[in-house]
């Protein structure tokens, strides 16, 4: 019995011992990961830039083309600039003669009626503005030269009231001055006249504005994004921290839009070169 006691008490000893053994090891795991430190947390997402549509020049205009430029006070030099009293009758008649050719929808009818009674109404004052007008051209030219540089410059008055992009702006604007002009009398004609070539002549400022706007749009969309809409993305501090080294420089990627931390550009098609570019840039987004 005294050896059976003795290997139960051994027995139990050795499992005593077994349970404190495992309490310590448990302790020292639960220890040891209290020390350790949490995984890093995964990088940011990679910055979406979305190509806005390129600008488009206003009222369907040409992409190209010539405005007037604007002086020093911020006026601008039309054909109508710094005129007489005399030339501002005669482009005045001129430009309402455009409107009257131009503006045929049954809508803008009054207008042709207003320029037949404008013809009859104040054909003393555009007599005399004529008769001032050679007078003025004979002072810088002689003969056939003064018929032909007033000429000249009628053209252009004409080219310039007959601007398609302005066409129906300027039509409403021609409606509006067939109503007033009911209202004029003869004897204050001469001087109304410049109100009345403002009126006419102000749609066609609003578009030049509108062109030059465009133009400046245009010119800070390629800047930002290419001529083509193409562009090269960097990531930012935050994201080029989160790139793992490269094994064989140990330098960090650049992050275009090739690289593991590119953005991803949203943009249509016709933004890139040519299909086949735009077609090669999704499938290596894809590829990675």
């Amino acid at each position: 019995m005294y050896r059976g006691l003795e290997m139960i008490d051994n027995g139990q000893g050795r499992r005593r011992l077994s349970l404190l053994a495992g309490s310590a090891v448990a302790v020292t795991l639960a220890a040891l990961a209290g020390c350790a430190k949490p995984p890093p947390p995964p990088p940011p997402p990679p910055p979406v830039v979305v190509i806005p549509p390129m600008p488009t020049p206003p009222m369907g205009a040409p992409l190209e083309m010539r405005v007037p430029a604007k002086a020093e006070d911020g006026t601008r030099q039309t054909v109508n600039y710094g005129i007489s009293t005399s030339q501002t009758i005669w482009n005045f008649r001129s430009a309402y003669n455009v409107a009257a050719l131009n503006c045929v929808e049954v809508q803008f009818t009054p207008i042709l009626e207003g320029y037949k009674r404008f013809l009859k109404v104040y054909d003393k004052s555009l007599d005399r503005a004529s008769k001032e007008i050679d007078a003025s051209f004979r002072t810088q030219h002689s003969g056939r030269a003064a018929i032909v540089a007033r000429e000249t410059y009628q053209t252009q008055v004409y080219n310039f009231f007959s601007l398609p992009p302005v066409d129906s702006s300027f039509c409403q604007a021609a409606m509006e001055v067939s109503a007033e002009l009911n209202t004029v009398e003869p004897s204050q004609f001469d001087n109304w006249s410049y109100t009345g070539l403002a009126k006419l002549e102000a749609p066609f400022k609003a578009f030049f504005d509108a062109y030059d706007q465009y133009r400046a749009d245009l010119a800070a969309w390629q800047s930002r994004y290419g001529s083509n809409g193409l562009i090269t993305v960097r990531p930012n501090a935050e994201q080029v921290m989160a790139q793992p080294v490269g094994p064989a420089s140990g330098e960090r990627a650049a992050g275009t839009v090739t690289s593991a931390v590119g953005a991803r550009i949203f943009a249509p098609a016709h933004f890139f070169s040519s299909a086949r570019e735009a077609s090669s840039l999704r499938g290596r987004s894809r590829a990675r």
